[in-house]
């Protein structure tokens, strides 16, 4: 859609089942209680989980969200067969 014009790279939208949606812009009060939110999930959480602030979600083909805080476990790097 940014390839044919009709988004641009700084548009504010969202993928919510097969929808796109607008979101509202990030005012200064928002902003500062997502940040501390997110500082409270790191020192709660340390290297327990990954704390994501603001960046996509997939959720399946047709959503893939931004939310303001997301917490998910830590995933294990696979290491390739035959290393160490």
């Amino acid at each position: 859609m940014a390839d044919a014009g009709i988004l641009h790279e700084d548009d504010r939208v969202e993928l919510l089942d097969g929808e796109i949606v607008e979101m509202p812009p990030i005012n200064s009060r928002h902003a500062s209680t997502v940040e501390r939110t997110s500082r409270l999930f790191h020192l709660a959480l340390g290297d327990s989980a990954m704390v994501r602030v603001q960046q996509p979600v997939v959720l399946g083909r047709r959503s893939e969200p931004e939310p303001d805080v997301a917490v998910s476990p830590r995933h294990r790097r696979r290491r390739a067969p035959g290393t160490r």
